[in-house]
């Protein structure tokens, strides 16, 4: 999709229109399936590496046109993030020391990225979600200005008529509401692509559906999310919901969501794969020019079914089917999409030689998969991975298993049977399953992003700690230290020379409030047991309408007990945002002879700070 104008289908005529040529793009694909033209070897990989870019101090920054402009390099793409960028790489014969090849090549693009983002004040960084990222970074100025992402936008608020709910329960549980698809932004992977003979397509793409949960469990990189804790690779979720059409799932004609694992085992060929897509999703966007592929094909050349690319670009299966042309000759890809970016390059390419390594071994007890294992079992694999990452229990074959143990004992022998079958560099294999093999004996990226979260949390804000863990991962990602060896982040060490310290690096989040309509009595209580000498009053929205402190408790006596807080309290409370400088919030209270400071998002009520913080 990224490759093409497009725009909003509207009215019947629109749709219409869109969907004749789709349907002829079907037709098309078709006959050039029947007729055997689809390109059978040699094989090829790619990959696609989204990065974040961010300030000197580790935020997002929303320079990414700037900075690709000067990149000057077709290799580098938008993204639908001001701070996203995405490199997509050359195709590669699967050979040889291809996945090496790839790792320098992929090497020297970061690099180029790097020096022009040092020349704009600006940093790039490896990892599915950027620790440091706040709620203010999902609002539609984010977005990146090219028409399509908006177009995109517009086109499935539309079709929800409402804005999206988030809700993901980990350690920690994120509810919250945004009114557009910017929490897509919130994700970066690491996409990979691998060729496949047209002849065993649909069980090939059966097996990567049965070997994902223990791929994505060996690779999970996205534990934390606006600061919370929720699932060992949070952008499946975040990604599943932030970009669903459907306001609820109980929506009769779209029961699945655009972004899914799949409901069943596919059958048929790969044109009834597309024929399912187009029958379960309605199309969301149209193209300026339609080319009629039917009348191309019988002209002799291969058409690039452009309606069908862009309805498949639209539907975000974990494993999705790819359609391209290369040197005049059309062939089919498997797109795994699950693989997070980060937290190293060098972890990147294994997580792809082990992935690539697990589709070329599929032994012969595994062929026609779908008649072998339940695919209840293997979603819920995946599920579990998701979730619980190296702590999964998954069904294999019917028996319990663990991750750890599917993955050394059969998972890992397959890949490497996999990548000697195609010829690949002995040392290349030995090197990039070694590191999967490590990980899974010692921590992955969202173990040991947890543990140093934790860590952190004891001697510094909440915020100190995440900007300080981003600080780290930028330090160790293009060092050739893999995640196995990565140590605690030394709470001492200034990873951040001017942190530019705002009112967010201190104030406290997990604060007590109480309504005003509430009594002085159970103010008084709950300062006393808390040990707090201030309480914000809210009304029933939520809304900071008040304050008392403990010096109010004193002046009033045992007198007013019975009264409501809202007859005593002060009204006019002097608040600050977020965003302030730290320095202000010392100078405000300075001037006012105060010692607190509610933090508020217009009358929302974040936080609070007081002079102790200070």
């Amino acid at each position: 999709m990224g490759q093409l104008m497009v725009k909003q289908l509207k009215g019947y005529q629109d749709n219409a229109l869109y969907i004749n040529y789709l349907i002829r793009d079907i037709e098309a694909f078709d006959t050039m399936l029947k007729e055997g033209l689809f390109e059978k070897a040699p094989i090829r990989i790619g990959a696609e590496q989204e990065f974040w870019i961010t300030t000197n101090a580790f935020f997002p920054n929303d320079n990414s046109t700037e900075i690709l402009e000067k990149i000057d390099d077709d290799h580098f793409t938008n993204e639908l993030g001001k701070y996203n960028l995405e490199i997509n790489s050359d195709p590669l014969e699967l050979k040889d020391d291809c996945f090496l090849k790839l790792q320098n090549q992929f090497s020297h693009l970061l690099e180029k990225a790097q020096t022009v983002a040092n020349q704009n004040d600006s940093k790039i960084l490896l990892t599915g979600i950027l620790p440091t990222l706040r709620l203010r970074h999902i609002s539609k100025q984010y977005m990146t200005e090219m028409p399509r992402y908006h177009v995109l936008n517009d086109s499935i608020m539309g079709s929800r008529r409402d804005n999206f709910n988030i809700n993901i329960r980990g350690v920690n549980e994120l509810n919250l509401n945004n009114n557009s698809i910017m929490l897509e932004a919130c994700n970066t992977s690491f996409q990979t692509h691998l060729q496949i003979n047209p002849d065993e397509f649909v069980d090939k793409y059966n097996w990567s559906q049965a070997i994902a949960g223990p791929v994505l469990a060996s690779c999970t990189n996205s534990p934390l999310l606006f600061g919370r804790e929720l699932w060992a690779e949070t952008r499946i979720a975040l990604f599943s919901q932030s970009i669903d059409t459907r306001a609820n799932s109980f929506i009769h004609h779209e029961k699945e969501s655009r972004v899914s694992f799949g409901n069943s085992w596919e059958t048929g060929t790969v044109t009834d794969i597309f024929k399912g897509h187009i029958s379960k999703f309605n199309s969301l966007l149209g193209l300026n020019e339609y080319e009629d592929s039917l009348a191309i094909f019988k002209n002799g050349q291969i058409p690039k079914l452009r309606a069908l690319q862009l309805h498949n670009g639209t539907v975000y299966k974990w494993n999705r089917v790819c359609y391209g042309v290369g040197g005049g000759k059309p062939h089919l890809r498997i797109e795994c999409r699950y693989i997070p970016a980060g937290p190293t390059l060098i972890d990147e390419i294994a997580n792809m030689v082990f992935w690539v390594g697990l589709m070329l071994g599929q032994p012969e007890a595994y062929l026609n998969i779908h008649n072998k294992m339940d695919f209840k079992d293997i979603h819920g694999n995946f599920i579990k991975a998701c979730r619980y990452g190296m702590e999964s229990q998954f069904i294999w074959n019917s028996k319990i298993v663990s991750a750890r143990d599917l993955i050394l004992d059969v998972c890992i022998p397959l890949a490497k049977n996999g990548l000697l079958k195609a010829k690949i560099n002995d040392n290349d294999i030995n090197r990039y399953l070694g590191i999967i093999e490590k990980r899974v004996k010692s921590q992955t990226g969202s173990q040991w992003m947890v543990a140093n979260y934790r860590t952190l949390q004891k001697t510094n804000t909440n915020f100190e700690a995440l900007q300080d863990l981003t600080a780290f991962m930028h330090q160790n990602q293009l060092s050739g230290k893999t995640i196995d060896t990565w140590g605690e982040v030394d709470t001492h060490s200034n990873f951040i020379k001017n942190r530019n310290s705002i009112v967010k690096h201190n104030m406290k989040t997990k604060i007590l409030l109480i309504n005003k309509n509430d009594s002085l009595e159970l103010a008084l209580k709950v300062m006393e047991w808390n040990n707090i000498h201030h309480l914000p009053i809210v009304n029933n929205k939520k809304d900071l309408v008040g304050l008392i402190t403990w010096s109010d408790m004193i002046r009033l006596g045992n007198e007013k007990l019975d009264v409501r807080v809202k007859d005593v309290m002060t009204k006019h409370v002097i608040t600050i945002t977020e965003e302030e400088p730290l320095d202000s919030a010392k100078a405000l209270m300075i001037k006012n002879k105060i010692n607190c400071l509610p933090v508020t998002r217009k009358k929302e009520l974040l936080g609070i700070i007081t002079s102790n913080d200070l």
